[in-house]
């Protein structure tokens, strides 16, 4: 118990993505803002830390012989497993969102107005998403890549042109942040993605895909930010040592 009061959320989930329910449970944050700690949350949410302590201990005693345990991955498996899995999810999840979202404003706009809102943040969020992956893409992952060759080759690590790689990583974080924040606001406009008493299917059917998104984006970014990222950062400054 006292090792976990040492560690952030985002450690804990890396280690055990079993224990992301939890956090998800108790609407905090463990991707974006993964580096608080248990002591941290449980006060910024007035929740009793030893009961989040109980709760991790419980799940983590249990089996996880069907969950991936992806700090053991090579970096550029993972790097290649986020842009087939995640990145490809996002983009085919786009356009049919954006599709659901448009007809819900059109038919019940003037009732739900809040559904107005809700689509700007999603239009905004996929346009930024899309940026951001390409950035990740054609710089982020080609770094790590050239991160490894040097490992392998036992080369000197030649300087990109901005030169370190912390440099576009805490970019990609900042926006991580920013999608993080998106998507807090949908999920408070649309009551927790809860569809009102007179919403339709369409509705019910927009509002899973909608929640199953921010799901998808979360152990996204939870891949990135505590385990590709750092794991990155620690190769960089192994090879300039």
């Amino acid at each position: 118990m006292e090792n976990l009061m040492t560690k952030n959320i985002g450690e804990i989930v890396a280690e055990n993505y079993r224990t992301a329910q939890i956090f998800k449970n108790h609407k905090i944050d463990f991707c974006c803002k993964g580096n608080r700690s248990i002591q941290e949350v449980a006060e910024y949410n007035k929740l009793d830390a030893n009961i989040l302590l109980q709760e991790i201990e419980t799940v983590s005693q249990k089996s996880t012989d069907d969950s991936i345990d992806f700090k053991e991955w090579p970096l550029d498996l993972l790097a290649d497993y986020i842009e087939k899995k995640h990145h490809r999810y996002v983009a085919e999840q786009i356009p049919v969102l954006k599709q659901y979202l448009s007809k819900l404003c059109r038919v019940h706009g003037e009732r739900h107005p809040e559904l107005l809102e809700i689509t700007e943040h999603f239009n905004k969020c996929a346009g930024e998403l899309t940026m951001h992956m390409k950035k990740e893409e054609l710089i982020v992952f080609p770094a790590i890549s050239n991160l490894l060759k040097a490992k392998k080759e036992g080369t000197k690590l030649t300087p990109d042109k901005f030169g370190t790689i912390n440099t576009p990583i805490q970019i990609m974080m900042e926006e991580h942040e920013n999608e993080g924040e998106r998507f807090r606001l949908i999920d408070s406009l649309s009551n927790n993605y809860t569809p009102p008493a007179d919403g339709c299917n369409t509705y019910r059917v927009a509002f899973s895909l909608l929640q199953e998104f921010e799901e998808d984006l979360h152990r996204h970014i939870h891949l990135e930010n505590n385990i590709l990222f750092p794991k990155a950062l620690a190769l960089e400054k192994l090879l300039n040592v």
